[in-house]
Formats: C-alpha cells, structure tokens, sequence
C-alpha cells in the first residue's frame, strides 16, 4: 500500500538552469576565442570545462523534461530515473575532459609558449563573475536534486578554475613566466576531476539502488517495530528513485489484536507517520501479515 510519486525536485529549478546555461554558453564563446588569439591552454582548458558545464545544464533540462511525462505502461515510477542517468553522462563527459586538460597540459611543461597575459587576464575575470552568478542561482536546487547539484559542482569547479586562470594570467603579466600557463591548466584538471568522480559514485549508488546515505536501516526497522499493533518487520528496502524521491518497502507482522481491515488501516496510518516524522521516506509500501506469515514465505531478503 502506497501513495502517488511526486515529481523530482529538479522540476522546480528548470527556469534557472536555463538561466546558467546562456550565461555558460556566452562565456564559453569568449573563453575560445581569447585562447585562439593568446594561446593560453589554461583558459581552454577552462572553456573545455564550461562546456562540459553546458553538456551538463542541457542534460539536466533534458532530463527534467522527461521526467515531466507520463512514462509507457511498463514504467511503473514514470521516467524520473533519466535525471540520474543524465548525471552520470554528466560525470563521464568531464573526466574525458580532465584527460585531455593534463595530455595537453603535460606536451607543453618542457616548452611553454609564450601567451598574451592581458586578454587571458580579463577574460578570467568575467568567467568568475558569471560563475558567481550561477552558483547563486543553483545554490537552492543543489540541496534538493541530484542532477541541479552536478551543475552546481561543475559551475563551482570552474569558478576555481577561473582563479586559477586569473592567477596564471597575472603571473605572466607581472613576471614573463610563460610555464603558469600549463601549471594553471592542470590545477584546473586536478579541481575538477574528484567531483566528476563523487557524481558517478552518487549516480551509481542510485543506479544500483543502494539505501539513501542518510537512512540507517536498523534505526528505520526498530521505529517501525514499536508503532501499536506491530511485532516484527522483514524484508526492508529502501532505495531512490530520483532525487526527492525515496522509496520503502517492508513486510509487517501484526499481532492477533489487528483483526479487521480498519485494524490493518489503523496500523498503516501509524507506519506512516513515524516515517513521516523520523525518516525522510514518504513514498512507502507496506505489506501486512499475521504472525507467523513469514515463516511460510519462500524466500526473505533480510
């Protein structure tokens, strides 16, 4: 016995995706352009990364908008699971990125060219401005949705890699040392890679349908055990669908004092507000037995 799913909480954050995401386009196109004319691997490394941070806004509204529609038949939880894979696309595309970032940071260690320091300065700064921007928009989402989260992270990261570039970019005005140029690029790399690493490990969790970090199991079946009328429970599953979204499911035993169907009702309403109360799960399942049911089940899972 259940109740209806809601929608993921990345829904309710699209309008401001959209947002960051013309914002990342337009810096992205100036990045590219002034690391064209300068030279600077350092600021194409960090357009590289911004557009991994576009493949991944444009992924996460993709995502939204399918888990906004009615799913086949078959896909009994609607189609809310594209927001994770999408976030695992997401992880894949940057640590391609990072790769290519150090390949290219690594030739030029040994014969740095010389960059125009100004251009790069510049353009550094108006990167941070609008990755400041973007974290200022996203910062609600990312506690909410998984998916807004990676942008958050990918928008963070490349705020930091801004600094770097800017830092680079000030060295070599100030100094003529051309090797700040490479160095910056792989700091950007370094920044960046463990959160592309920490996404995939996330979605993967969800994939695999792993318990919620933040759900210990024992605490969740000993407060279903002492609601009135129950006497042991079994078979206890809790995992995610989307972000927002967890899911229980558990086998109840009841005593001889739960009798009839109002009995049974009584009992799930109990349930149901203890979890509600102690647990972030409100999308449950439970299934009701007499003592002794499950001694006849065929197979349990605990």
């Amino acid at each position: 016995m259940g109740h209806d799913h809601a929608h993921g909480a990345g829904i309710k954050h699209r309008g401001r995706l959209t947002i960051v995401l013309a914002l990342t386009l337009s810096v992205l196109v100036l990045q590219v352009v002034v690391a064209l004319w300068t030279g600077s691997i350092a600021l194409l490394a960090d357009a590289g990364h911004l557009l991994s941070d576009s493949f991944g806004l444009v992924l996460a509204l993709g995502a939204i908008a399918i888990a906004q529609r009615p799913g086949p038949q078959r896909s009994t939880f609607g189609l809310h699971r594209t927001e994770i894979l999408a976030a695992g696309a997401n992880g894949l595309v940057v640590v391609g990125i990072c790769v290519a970032i150090v390949a290219g940071a690594l030739s030029r260690l040994g014969d740095a060219p010389e960059v125009d320091g100004w251009p790069v300065l510049a353009t550094g700064v108006v990167g941070l401005a609008v990755n400041v921007v973007g974290l200022f928009l996203l910062r609600a989402g990312a506690e909410e949705s998984l998916n807004v989260r990676g942008a958050y992270l990918e928008v963070l990261g490349d705020a930091l890699g801004s600094i770097a570039v800017i830092i680079s970019a000030t060295i070599i005005v100030l100094t003529g040392w051309y090797l700040a140029d490479p160095i910056a690029s792989l700091v950007i790399a370094a920044l960046v890679l463990p959160r592309a690493l920490s996404l995939l490990r996330d979605a993967g969790e969800v994939l695999l349908e792993s318990s919620p970090r933040d759900v210990d199991l024992d605490e969740l079946r000993r407060h279903i055990e002492t609601v009135d009328g129950v006497v042991t429970a079994h078979d206890l599953h809790v995992w995610t669908i989307t972000s927002g979204m967890p899911v229980m499911s558990v086998h109840v035993v009841v005593d001889d004092s739960v009798a009839t169907i109002d009995d049974v009702h009584a009992v799930i309403d109990r349930l149901r507000g203890c979890l509600a109360e102690h647990f972030d799960v409100e999308h449950s399942t439970f299934q009701i037995e007499p003592a002794g049911h499950a001694e006849s089940e065929p197979h349990a899972h605990d």
